[in-house]
C-alpha cells in the first residue's frame, strides 16, 4: 500500500463528504436560473445542515433503535460507496474488495435501511414511501448492474479502478455499446436520486413523493444525516458516471502530480454534470408513479442492448 494510494483514498472520501452538499446547491442554483427564478445561495445546503444539527431531535413514542441508528448506517454505506469510486486516482487501498457488484450492494444496503426506517414508526406515508422506494430499487438495480457489466466486458474486470485505467489510459476507442449504456445510466440515476421525471425533490405532494415520505418523522441531527446522505448519493452516481464514460483526468498509480491535477478536473466535471442534471429536469415533466416501471424497464432494455452490441460488434 503506497503513500500516494492512501492519500488518494483519503482525498476521495473527504471530497465526497464535503463537496456533496455543494453539488446539491449547484444543481438547485442552475435549476432556478433555468426557470428564471431567484436562485438560492450556493452554500444553502450547508446552512440547512447546520440548522438541523443545532435543532433538538423529536422521536415518535414507538420508534425503535433501528429508527435512531438508520441515518448513521445510511450515511456510512454511502460514504463507503463514495470511497471506492475512483475520482482522483486509481491506486486505492480498497481496490481489492471494491468492485461494481460491491458498489451496487452498498447502494442497495442504504436503500434497505431507509425503507426499514420509513416503516418503523408505522405511519401511512412512511409505508407508502418505503414501498415505492423498494419498487424503484427493484427495477433500477438490475439496469445499473447491466451498465456496469458492459464496462466490465470492455476492461475484462469488475474493478472500477481497472475500468477507469482501461478506458482512460490507452488509445482513444469509440465504443457504440457505451452510448446505449450511458443513456441507461442517466435514466437509472434520475430514478435512484428521486429526480424529475420519476420524482420531484422540490415538492412535497403526499400522493407523489417517495424519498420525503420516508423521512417525515425525522428531525434534528437525524434528518441532517439523511439529507447529507442524499447529497452523497447524488455525488456517488455522478462520479460513477464520470468513471465509466468520462474517466479522463484520473491519476494513475503513484502519480502525486496527477492526483493534484485531477482535483480541478473533477471540479469541472461536477460543475458540468450538475448543470446537465438541472437542464434535464428543466425540460422533463414529472411522470405518474405508475409509469416508473416503464421508464426503468426501458433503461434495463437499453443496458442489455449495450451488452449485446459489445458482444456482437466490439468483442
Amino acid at each position: 500500500m503506497s503513500a500516494s494510494g492512501v492519500a488518494a483514498q483519503f482525498t476521495e472520501l473527504m471530497l465526497a463528504v464535503l463537496l456533496a452538499p455543494l453539488l446539491t446547491g449547484w444543481v438547485n442554483q442552475c435549476r432556478a436560473w433555468l426557470q428564471n427564478k431567484s436562485a438560492p445561495g450556493l452554500l444553502q445546503p450547508y446552512r440547512t445542515l447546520a440548522k438541523l444539527f443545532d435543532k433538538e431531535v423529536v422521536l415518535a413514542h414507538n420508534a425503535s433503535s433501528l429508527f435512531r441508528t438508520a441515518p448513521y448506517l445510511i450515511f456510512g454505506c454511502l460514504s463507503l460507496a463514495a470511497a471506492i469510486v475512483p475520482t482522483v486516482g486509481t491506486e486505492l487501498p480498497l481496490n481489492a474488495a471494491a468492485d461494481a457488484i460491491a458498489l451496487v450492494g452498498l447502494l442497495a444496503l442504504a436503500r434497505f435501511f431507509m425503507a426499514l426506517a420509513g416503516m418503523d414508526v408505522g405511519t401511512a406515508f412512511g409505508n407508502l414511501g418505503a414501498r415505492r422506494e423498494m419498487m424503484v430499487g427493484f427495477l433500477a438495480e438490475p439496469a445499473l448492474l447491466m451498465v456496469l457489466f458492459t464496462a466490465s466486458l470492455i476492461s475484462h474486470s469488475t474493478s472500477l479502478a481497472t475500468i477507469v485505467e482501461t478506458i482512460a489510459h490507452r488509445e482513444l476507442v469509440i465504443y457504440p455499446s457505451m452510448a446505449f449504456a450511458g443513456v441507461a445510466f442517466v435514466m437509472v440515476s434520475l430514478a435512484e436520486n428521486g429526480r424529475v421525471p420519476v420524482d420531484n425533490p422540490a415538492t412535497h405532494l403526499e400522493l407523489t413523493m417517495i424519498h420525503e415520505a420516508m423521512v417525515l418523522e425525522y428531525s434534528g441531527r437525524h434528518l441532517a444525516m439523511i439529507e447529507w446522505a442524499s447529497s452523497l448519493k447524488l455525488f456517488v452516481h455522478m462520479c460513477v458516471g464520470f468513471a465509466l464514460f468520462l474517466p479522463f483526468g484520473v491519476a494513475g498509480g503513484g502519480d502525486w502530480l496527477g492526483i493534484a491535477l485531477a482535483l480541478p478536473v473533477l471540479a469541472a466535471k461536477l460543475a458540468l454534470g450538475g448543470a446537465a442534471l438541472a437542464l434535464i429536469e428543466m425540460v422533463s415533466a414529472k411522470m405518474r408513479i405508475f409509469r416508473a416501471p416503464e421508464f426503468l424497464g426501458t433503461a434495463f432494455l437499453l443496458a442489455v442492448l449495450a451488452m449485446l452490441v459489445h458482444v456482437l460488434l466490439e468483442a
